[in-house]
């Protein structure tokens, strides 16, 4: 497989190749390729530099995760990184559905996340957010002059969408703020003879506490939706947060605007790459944006709704 358009780095340093690079598909920003060779077996990450959400802090994401690996974090070993590229070993398990996943799972999950919030990295980088954007009229109008298939449904929604966005931008973080991986979720999780492994690092940096908990633990304790959410499972995570020396922030709608405002940012700009109709060069594959445009359509206001029932798990 040619993967010269991404840049200069040398891959030689793995070994000689045993295969061709295969990709793995799934991922839902970038590109993700397996190369095995007589050094073992290494995961390639193509970084998408075509329409970045934010700006990726290579070298800072990369020595917080050296930091966390050295630390006993349960990860794959960070090898090297550059402005178009990542690799890591490969790590062996076994991915986690989308479903609530076991209490002693997400415990563990609470335990790392206070042993990865307790290193001592240096970050230079503050946590400073801009406004939520508000041009969902707009972005509906395009989507029914284009034909959208999902165009009638963002319609619909405008309005809840301009109130989430008000919502994301005026709701208070209880902090205090930390540097941590914010973005554990089932889909970069593996489970190695039960126990977790933590993937994809690279939206790492400062966050409120209370935010990266909050959606942690939703992530872990519901499927798909939000019609089966298990509290015994939200509360492990806190719980193993607690004992493995973390300090809970107060509660409050805090906890879960990072993952409300999160969500909202990655459907807007899957509907971006939608109304542009072509098949990207990096980044995920149209139909899955437009698949991930479907889910923020029907998840998103449901989320919304329930922000007071969610509130009830913290108690």
């Amino acid at each position: 497989m040619d993967l010269s358009h991404l840049g200069t780095m040398n891959l030689s340093q793995l070994g000689t190749p045993i295969g061709p690079m295969v990709r793995v598909h799934g991922g839902f920003a970038n590109r993700v390729y397996r190369l095995d060779t007589d050094k073992g077996s290494f995961a390639v990450k193509e970084l998408n530099l075509v329409d970045r959400r934010w700006t990726y802090r290579v070298e800072d994401v990369f020595r917080f995760e050296r930091a966390a690996f050295a630390a006993g974090i349960p990860m794959p070993e960070p090898i090297s990184a550059g402005h178009h590229m990542l690799v890591h070993r490969w790590a062996e398990g076994e991915t986690v559905p989308e479903a609530p996943v076991p209490v002693a799972y997400a415990f563990e999950i609470g335990e790392i996340l206070a042993r990865v919030h307790a290193l001592d990295v240096a970050w230079t980088h503050g946590s400073a957010e801009e406004p939520t954007p508000r041009d969902w009229p707009e972005l509906a109008a395009r989507a029914a002059a284009t034909g959208q298939p999902w165009a009638d449904e963002l319609a619909s929604h405008v309005e809840t969408f301009l109130a989430i966005a008000h919502f994301v931008d005026t709701c208070e973080r209880p902090g205090p703020v930390v540097l941590t991986h914010k973005d554990v979720h089932p889909w970069n999780l593996l489970a190695r003879q039960g126990r977790p492994v933590v993937l994809d690092w690279e939206l790492s940096g400062m966050l409120d506490l209370a935010g990266e908990l909050g959606s942690t633990a939703l992530s872990l304790a519901k499927g798909p939706g939000f019609d089966d959410i298990r509290p015994a499972v939200f509360r492990s995570v806190l719980d193993g947060y607690v004992a493995g020396g973390g300090a809970l922030p107060p509660s409050g709608p805090g906890w879960f605007v990072f993952m409300t405002g999160g969500w909202l940012g990655h459907t807007r700009w899957n509907i971006l790459r939608c109304l542009a109709g072509v098949e990207a060069s990096t980044g995920p594959d149209l139909a899955l944006s437009h698949e991930s445009v479907r889910n923020g359509l029907r998840g998103l206001p449901d989320l919304f709704d329930r922000l007071p029932e969610l509130q009830a798990l913290l108690v």
